[in-house]
């Protein structure tokens, strides 16, 4: 069984994966991580040399490896769910679990990350954040099993909540 992390990104998927893979005996795959060594360059740079569409392609094709694995810990990129291909191998692959914020909590927790292009031109820092995670709500609704609130959470509560999910489920 594998669990499966997804949401914006600020929402604590990579913290939280480490602490429940931890608990749990399971190892945790962190896939951004995964991308930027195989690509041997950060986000950023991929983005910038290759386009958004290169990096959906490569994030799916980390998306498909998960559908191989067993007894892992899945931290998703924020934006994996933006293909319904991925959507479905994601919900095939684990216990999907999105883990939501507030655009204010998230701005909070993020707003010195240097690691992430901007998704969205023109837009303040915080407009952007709201305008992503509006157009993305949907799409992570659609591929979650399970959603918990991260607001006021710390991600050891987090991790506890995912494993008394499963454990009730």
């Amino acid at each position: 069984m594998n669990i499966i992390l997804i949401g914006y990104r600020g929402t604590g998927k990579s913290v939280v994966g480490e602490i429940v893979a931890k608990k749990l005996g399971m190892t945790c795959i962190g896939m951004d991580s995964n991308i930027v060594k195989a690509a041997d360059m950060s986000i950023p740079q991929i983005v910038q040399t290759s386009g958004w569409t290169k990096f959906r392609d490569l994030e799916t094709l980390e998306t498909l490896k998960i559908q191989h694995m067993d007894n892992v810990v899945v931290d998703t990129g924020g934006g994996v769910i933006e293909r319904e291909e991925n959507r479905d191998i994601l919900k095939k692959s684990g216990r999907v679990f999105w883990l939501t914020a507030s655009v204010g909590t998230i701005v909070d927790r993020i707003q010195d990350d240097t690691q992430r292009p901007a998704l969205v031109d023109g837009k303040t820092f915080t407009e952007e954040v709201a305008q992503v995670l509006e157009s993305r709500i949907s799409k992570y609704k659609a591929a979650c099993e399970f959603e918990i609130n991260t607001d006021i959470l710390t991600p050891e509560q987090i991790a506890d909540q995912i494993i008394d999910t499963l454990k009730s489920h």
